[in-house]
């Protein structure tokens, strides 16, 4: 009910930045999802529809002292993989590599333990039961070392069979995706990346794996203010008591999943000596996890996907392979995900409050996002530096998009809708 009441009495126009007004609505919507907060962190949205940037727009801080800006870099979590996914259909479209030829036929290693007819297609959709980080690493500061990570996935099992089953994959994606990636081509992924979609869309902030002189660039995550009595400082300090068991984890567990399927997905051993927002963390290269963007590089990307692979007359994904990533892979909820995604190919359906859209995208855990929608020609991307974290994006994310499919439909259609 409070932040229900901070959004309604909200400042509208605490944000700065450029906004076409016929999506102004997005803008004051925007000011009141982060008025309350805007001290305690940053956001930026970035939207295209029909080819043309119509919204780009910051609030908040980057850091304690520094102001967001439109090119502050920001960590985005698992909004990487669809960053990832459309480099992989670039180079199918080179004809670099198939979706559906064995991983093991560009990386002999990888099949070790029953992985020989595993298939880029597989990991894109998640149907390779590759899933488990937990049981094959014994500390998260390993995912800092890439060439390890790689000989970690060559040498791992899947926990089912091809066709058996479907799980979100959270860590294990970016080495399995970038590893096969180099391994067909040859080169490293940072190069790949700059060769095939930085250089190509003129992106100005699109890492996995932050080069050192780009650091300034990053929002960090600001410090927590204490707003402890005394009377809680000395509660903080006694022993903590072993954590209950929460309605979530006893609804999935009568949904038929496993909780020890999500923590083994989602939860390295020793996380607390490892931080993503660290140097370290920031300039090692996981790219389901640490990928660093800004908003208008996101969204540039997924207007290119809007349409069709195509951008400023440059034909990035041939139309055959776009008819391809986009299709959905399956309609079922997977084992790690608490709702029905829709995978396509590297690509989740659009989450929103009610309105329908046949596009795709991927969210991060932290809240961050960004889709297309080729029907309407639209993309969007929303980047943050708040310290909150979400499977399925938090209610700013859903809001947002809403708003954005709403604007688009005024002008496409006539009217707004809510569905």
């Amino acid at each position: 009910m409070n932040q229900l009441k901070e959004i309604l009495c909200a400042n509208a126009e605490n944000y700065w930045g450029e906004v076409d007004t016929t999506f102004q609505d997005v803008a004051r919507l925007f000011s009141r999802l982060q008025d309350a907060r805007s001290t305690q962190g940053g956001a930026a949205l970035c939207v295209y529809f029909k080819g043309r940037k119509v919204l780009e727009i910051c609030t908040g801080q980057k850091s304690t002292d520094e102001k967001w800006q439109s090119d502050t870099l920001s960590i985005c979590y698992s909004t990487g993989k669809g960053v990832l996914a459309t480099l992989a259909h670039i180079l199918v479209s080179e004809g670099l590599i198939n979706y559906d030829v064995p991983i093991s036929h560009y990386w002999p290693e990888f099949a070790k333990n029953g992985k020989h007819h595993i298939t880029l297609r597989h990991i894109l959709s998640h149907q390779s039961g590759l899933y488990d980080i937990r049981n094959n690493i014994d500390q998260a500061v390993e995912m800092a070392n890439w060439p390890h990570m790689l000989q970690v996935m060559e040498r791992m099992t899947p926990r089912f069979g091809l066709g058996e089953d479907m799980a979100y994959q959270p860590l294990t994606f970016g080495w399995l995706v970038g590893g096969v990636l180099e391994k067909a081509t040859q080169r490293s992924l940072s190069e790949l990346m700059q060769q095939y979609l930085v250089q190509p869309l003129a992106l100005d902030g699109a890492y996995f794996g932050v080069p050192h002189d780009q650091l300034e660039r990053v929002a960090r995550l600001l410090p927590k203010v204490s707003r402890l009595n005394h009377a809680d400082k000395q509660k903080s300090s006694q022993p903590s008591k072993p954590r209950k068991v929460s309605p979530l984890d006893k609804l999935i567990e009568l949904s038929g999943q496993n909780p020890q399927d999500f923590q083994d997905a989602m939860i390295p051993k020793g996380m607390k000596h490892f931080s993503f927002f660290s140097d370290e963390g920031m300039q090692a290269v996981i790219p389901a996890a640490n990928g660093a963007f800004t908003a208008a590089s996101l969204a540039k990307m997924y207007a290119m996907l809007a349409n069709h692979g195509v951008w400023n007359g440059q034909t990035l994904i041939k139309p055959e392979v776009f008819s391809l990533l986009s299709t959905i892979q399956s309609k079922k909820r997977d084992r790690i995900m608490p709702l029905p995604m829709h995978w396509r190919l590297g690509y989740h359906r659009v989450l929103s409050l009610g309105k329908s859209s046949n596009g795709f995208g991927h969210i991060g855990f932290n809240g961050s996002g960004a889709w297309c929608d080729p029907a309407r020609d639209l993309s969007f991307a929303y980047t943050h530096n708040f310290p909150t974290g979400s499977l399925t994006g938090d209610y700013r994310l859903w809001a947002l998009t809403q708003e954005v499919l709403r604007c688009a439909d005024q002008l496409l259609i006539g009217k707004k809708g809510w569905f």
